[in-house]
Order: C-alpha cells, then structure tokens, then sequence
C-alpha cells in the first residue's frame, strides 16, 4: 500500500481491529519506539481514516497498562474521528497541531467542573486531528472525568462535533448528564 491508501468502508473495522491487536502484541513483546511501531501499510491505513501511529500506541500503551480503552472504545472513538476526516476534511489531515501552551490546566473548572475546559480542548482537537503526540483523548485523567459523569467517551466526541463552537451547549450537556448520573439509583452488587 501507498501514502495515498484509499479506505475500504465496509471492512475498515476489521482492519483496525487487525492493527490495533498487532500494536497490542508488540507492546507486550516490549517495543516501544511510537514512530517505528508500525509498518507502511498499517501507517498508510491509519492516515487514511484520520489517526495517527501516536494515537494507536497510545491506545495499546494504556490497554496493556490497564485494560482500557478495549478495542469497542478504540473502534468507536476512531469511527467519529474517522466520520469528521471523511466528511467534513474531506480526507485531508489539518495540516496543524494544537499549541499546546493553550490546553485548559487539568485543575480549570467551568461551572465547577473541573477537567472539562480541559477535555473539551482535547476532543476538539481530537476531532479535527490535531493532538500534540504528547495529548492524548482517552488518558486516564479523561477516563476517570467520564466514569464519575457516566459519558462515553464516543458520545462525548460525537457531542464536541454536534456542538462544535459552542462550548455552553457542551456544558449544559454535561451537567445534565452528570446530574442523572449523581441521581440514578446505586445497584445492588448481590442480587436475591
């Protein structure tokens, strides 16, 4: 395969599948270097649906550290960032990276929320392609803020895009999901 490796739409998820186990495999085997982690083919495949090869050894860094993201979260992140290069860039990369002397300070709060002006820097950026290969969606920072809050963190992408330059919209979003959560009755772990 070339650079210019174009997408098989049907069966891309199989594929990514394919490249996200063989980045798995080769973490536990004890390779770490991000820019040589991949080969041609699976650099060209990545670049086709809108990802880096940071953003997969990302991926398979924090799986093999702890188990998540698993791959459903891997595929379905990856399906809106794929949706948002295909769609709206038209398959071309943006060309730029966040700066990242800007990204909201893990402790910046609105409403009283903190790590949201924060996460939602990093969706965008996310979005559009733009992290700084040492930002990642889906860190364990991001992960915890969605768990407290039950948001997946596809849904939460999917609501950057919706909401896009309308970070009030994406807030009053947040708050009412995290206030259902606050309310929803606790299960009980033993069942009778």
């Amino acid at each position: 395969m070339s650079q210019e490796h174009e997408p098989t739409h049907y069966t891309y998820q199989s594929e990514l599948h394919r490249v996200w186990k063989n980045a798995v495999n080769r973490y536990e085997a004890g390779e770490r270097t991000p820019d040589a982690f991949f080969d041609g083919d699976e650099t060209a495949f990545l670049a086709s649906i809108g990802l880096t090869a940071q953003e997969m050894y990302d991926y398979a860094e924090d799986y093999c550290g702890g188990g998540d993201p698993d791959f459903v979260n891997v595929a379905t992140v990856t399906d809106i960032r794929r949706s948002y290069f295909l769609e709206v860039q038209r398959g071309h990369p943006s060309g730029t990276t966040m700066d990242i002397s800007t990204i909201p300070a893990k402790k910046e709060a609105v409403r009283g929320i903190a790590w949201l002006p924060r996460l939602i820097f990093k969706a965008r950026a996310k979005l559009r392609g733009q992290l700084d290969p040492s930002i990642m969606y889906g860190c364990g920072g991001d992960r915890k803020f969605w768990k407290e809050s039950d948001i997946h963190p596809a849904e939460f992408l999917r609501m950057v895009w919706t909401y896009e330059n309308n970070d009030d919209k994406i807030v009053d979003w947040v708050e009412n999901r995290r206030k259902a959560a606050a309310s929803a009755p606790v299960e009980s772990a033993a069942r009778g």
